[in-house]
């Protein structure tokens, strides 16, 4: 059986011959077979990001230092470029250290930079390297992604959304959207209803990041669209709303069909151990009755309230059961759930709380205690 690759694995050998041949094409001075060699010095006991930067640092050693012959440069490699494995899924990696390149060295360049990454990104999405940009130059940037949002390719309509995203996994944080995201509220209305989905995707998860930090903002943008929905848009509305939904916030329900204000008696709650110790089964069950003379949608969530270092609770969501239940109707649900030690939470003995929660609105509540054994 073959050994698994590992994302690491995207920048090696093979893609440093595929960099130094394409650049080679437009630019015979770069030594391909030094390039190599010095990518090859080391690279075995980087890990991802560090054989990124290393990509850079040997890229800046065969590339001129004008930054205006890099961009030349840069700007003819599609042509040359080798695409690499159909059948990998990592092929595309071999382009990241390029796009980075232009964040390190063409920060002072920013025309020269934006022309670039507008060109590479459907190489390897430039959604790290315009990062540093944005932060220098937020009104050339916002100049330059109002007009990629009307791009032909999906790639760049993407980078605008991608690129500009407040929380972007391993990018950097732009804290300025994290605190108003207002100069991004515009791209994504633009974007919401693209015909690629991997633009929807993106406009999604640039919601859903808002939503972390500012969850009123994205609720009524997804109330506003919902008004005239297409497909394609409700989509995004579902996705954006993810976080939303797993911290429990009430407004969001009625954004994924769930009822408003449901009419609900929950009875029966009980807890088969109130005493446990980490590692055993937090066992539940609870009956529900609607109260309501007509069907109702409803998403019942229980709450495990953890107990922190500074003897406060924290809540955590969990999901339970998504049901339509007919008037007068009932149903008696039981839950089995371990709490067991895992690298995200740290547990601590003392009071704990679970509750039950009914498309977003907390309806009963019990309490527990842990022990953690020393």
């Amino acid at each position: 059986m073959a050994a698994q690759r590992l994302m690491k694995d995207g920048l090696n050998t093979a893609s440093a011959q595929r960099i130094a041949q394409a650049i080679n094409q437009v630019y015979p001075e770069f030594n391909v077979e030094q390039f190599i060699a010095q990518i090859d010095s080391g690279l075995a006991a980087l890990e991802l990001k560090q054989r990124v930067n290393h990509f850079i640092a040997v890229l800046a050693k065969h590339l001129p230092q004008d930054f205006i012959a890099c961009h030349k440069i840069l700007t003819q490699l599609k042509p040359h470029w080798d695409h690499g494995d159909p059948d990998d899924a990592l092929r595309s990696f071999a382009a990241w250290p390029v796009t980075d390149f232009v964040a390190k060295y063409g920060l002072d360049f920013p025309e020269l930079a934006f022309d670039c990454l507008h060109y590479l990104t459907s190489l390897f999405s430039a959604e790290f390297a315009i990062r540093p940009l944005i932060e220098k130059y937020p009104d050339l940037s916002a100049k330059y992604l109002r007009q990629w949002v009307t791009d032909d390719d999906y790639h760049v309509r993407r980078l605008a959304s991608e690129g500009t995203r407040p929380r972007l996994p391993w990018g950097i944080r732009l804290q300025r959207f994290c605190q108003d995201p207002s100069p991004n509220l515009w791209l994504l209305e633009q974007l919401k209803d693209d015909d690629s989905e991997y633009v929807r995707r993106s406009v999604a998860n640039h919601l859903n990041d808002i939503a972390k930090d500012n969850p009123d903002i994205v609720i009524d943008m997804c109330k506003r669209w919902q008004q005239d929905a297409s497909t394609k848009t409700q989509w995004v509305i579902k996705h954006a709303c993810r976080s939303l939904i797993k911290s429990g916030n009430p407004e969001v329900f009625p954004l994924l069909g769930f009822t408003e204000f449901p009419n609900v008696i929950l009875e029966k709650f009980s807890l088969i151990n109130t005493e446990l110790t980490l590692g055993d089964v937090l066992s539940f069950s609870v009956q529900l009755t609607s109260s309501s003379n007509s069907s109702q949608k409803l998403a019942i969530d229980f709450v495990i309230y953890h107990m922190k270092a500074n003897g406060k609770l924290s809540a955590k969501v969990f999901k339970l059961k998504e049901i339509t239940l007919n008037s007068k109707e009932s149903i008696s649900l039981t839950k089995h759930h371990t709490i067991k030690a895992i690298t995200t939470r740290k547990y601590y003995s003392g009071a704990h709380k679970i509750a039950i929660q009914v498309n977003g609105r907390e309806e009963v509540i019990k309490d527990f205690k842990l022990t953690v054994p020393d």
